[in-house]
């Protein structure tokens, strides 16, 4: 008897753990989880990688505003809005002038051909 037991004991928790892998791996922290946690993964590390770019390029600035008297003086100007020593602003007010119409193309034409 002990002889036809253990077979079917061994079959039942076999059956089980196929039972327990499937609704594990279908259930709410399965496959699916694993999906959405790898694509928030990638995304965490692309806006990571875009991050350490930017802290870099403003590393950059920074060497370059410390070393560069040129670079500290377009910044300080951009920051006041003041102008370059010896350039002109010109302000103009009153109707936006945009560029001419374009010209119609065909056979007519206002202008005299001659």
């Amino acid at each position: 008897m002990l002889r036809f037991l253990r077979p079917l004991v061994v079959i039942a928790v076999l059956a089980g753990l196929a039972a327990y892998a499937t609704i594990m791996l279908r259930g709410p922290q399965g496959l699916r989880a694993l999906q959405e946690k790898r694509q928030q993964i990638r995304t965490l590390e692309e806006e990571n990688a875009n991050l350490a770019r930017d802290i870099e390029a403003k590393k950059q600035r920074i060497e370059r505003l410390k070393n560069d008297p040129g670079t500290q003086r377009v910044a300080v100007q951009q920051g006041l809005g003041k102008l370059p020593q010896g350039a002109t602003e010109f302000k103009v007010s009153g109707q936006h002038v945009g560029p001419p119409p374009p010209k119609p193309e065909g056979g007519s034409s206002t202008e005299d051909p001659q």
